[in-house]
């Protein structure tokens, strides 16, 4: 999943109540014959490196799926700083599209709400069933134990993204594999004038995909083994501390980059502004923005100690979208056709190789494109080094409110306040007190 800004826990609801009447529902026009609707709205998520790069992807997509089946598609790309907004109106209101894309950390949380179609098996049935998808994809598609709320469509991972001219120019023969690496690579690199890596302070779930990768890091969890938030735990304020202290200790995350949002450290990677970068699959955004293949490596993104594996060593959530449909679709039939199309091999590796992500369909898996070096990394991460985001009904609130958290530290430490074990206990601690009760 990309980036998210949602609004502060505590204000949802009255965020949800001023965006409820700008929420357009979905379609029902009808070609008069007294048949099922024949057009569809869909809401998809900015994957590319702009609104306007995810339209050139999916509109010859949605030409297609109409020359089909005679059912056209509306396309609305929304913008993560919107998209969970724009839904939980939508799942308040009853004015949604027709299908959406979801983060896949979302799944839970949107599942309690009720609003979503369950892929049961009869569901799963009218799209090729549920054995097409792999299984660590479904994994983030519901709480477990029950029917999914929704379904795989492009699977992702963490990986560390290096100039090979930076690294050349500062005498670094290769990426570092610990994070006592990468800041001693860091010294080498800053003495050189460039910065070492980037970061984006203010996009609330960038900062919960990497502090959740240092917990597991630091043997800690934010939610205990009876869902109940853990925010407080030493070892979860260390690991907060340690992702902070990369800018405020270490100095490797420019100062500038606590105000970034969406994409912006990207973009500075790209015109070679920056030795390194943390994100999610990169190479359709880097390529988009004109950075060439041959000039950056890719590597896992570091850990403690040793190489990246299961436990400590994880070092990247299940990263992905679902697809998933409105249960008051004015045209289920024809959305259920929509989410076959959209997941059929042949789109599969159409969709996934423009947006550089790993296909979550298995067959489609095999196509050559997907066992290229540049994909190597991320499909050994999911496999053997990656967990899921905590499956719970409150996970949405738990980005928004740690998420906020986070970025208010990184403000502290590019405003040079001391970033402290209690500065960060306190940050969290408010976070946790925001948080639903069970």
């Amino acid at each position: 999943m990309r980036s998210i800004r949602a609004a502060a826990v505590g204000a949802v609801t009255m965020s949800l109540a001023l965006a409820a009447t700008a929420c357009g529902g979905g379609s029902s026009s009808n070609d008069g014959s007294g048949d099922s609707p024949k057009t569809l709205t869909y809401w998809a998520s900015n994957q590319g490196a702009s609104i306007a790069v995810d339209k050139q992807v999916l509109q010859p997509e949605l030409d297609k799926f109409e020359k089909q089946t005679g059912i056209k598609v509306k396309l609305e790309v929304v913008p993560w700083t919107d998209l969970l907004n724009r839904i939980l109106t939508a799942t308040t209101s009853g004015q949604g599209p027709d299908a959406l894309n979801i983060g896949n950390t979302w799944s839970a949380s949107l599942q309690a709400t009720g609003a979503l179609l369950p892929w049961d098996a009869k569901n799963f049935a009218k799209i090729g069933g549920r054995d097409r998808f792999v299984d660590s994809a479904l994994g983030s598609t519901g709480a477990e134990g029950k029917d999914p709320v929704a379904v795989p469509l492009y699977s992702m991972a963490y990986a560390l993204y290096y100039n090979k001219k930076i690294f050349a120019d500062a005498g670094i023969a290769g990426p570092p594999a610990t994070w006592d690496e990468l800041v001693a690579d860091g010294k080498k690199i800053k003495a050189k004038g460039k910065s070492v890596l980037g970061a984006e302070g203010s996009n609330l779930s960038e900062n919960i995909h990497h502090v959740f990768v240092f917990a597991k890091q630091h043997g800690a969890d934010f939610f205990g083994p009876d869902g109940k938030p853990n925010f407080t735990d030493p070892k979860v304020v260390a690991a907060v501390q340690q992702y902070v202290g990369l800018m405020a200790k270490d100095k490797a995350i420019p100062p500038g980059d606590a105000e970034y949002a969406q994409n912006q450290s990207v973009s500075d990677f790209a015109k070679g502004n920056q030795a390194m970068l943390l994100w999610q699959s990169a190479a359709a955004n880097l390529k988009s923005q004109g950075m060439s293949e041959d000039a950056y490596g890719i590597a896992p993104v570091p850990v403690q100690s040793g190489t990246p594996g299961t436990g400590t060593q994880v070092n990247s959530m299940v990263a992905g979208i679902n697809l998933a449909v409105f249960r008051n679709s004015h045209n289920p039939d024809g959305a259920a056709k929509f989410v076959k199309f959209m997941t059929s091999d042949d789109e599969q590796k159409i969709l996934n190789k423009a947006y550089s992500s790993i296909p979550p369909v298995k067959s489609a898996q095999e196509d050559p494109a997907f066992t290229a070096p540049a994909n190597a990394v991320l499909k050994n991460t999911l496999a053997t080094s990656a967990a899921a985001l905590p499956q719970v009904a409150s996970e949405s609130q738990f980005e928004t409110a740690v998420g906020t958290a986070v970025k208010d530290l990184f403000a502290d430490a590019a405003a040079g306040r001391a970033v402290t074990a209690d500065s960060v206990k306190a940050k969290l601690e408010k976070a946790q007190q925001q948080m639903p009760a069970a």
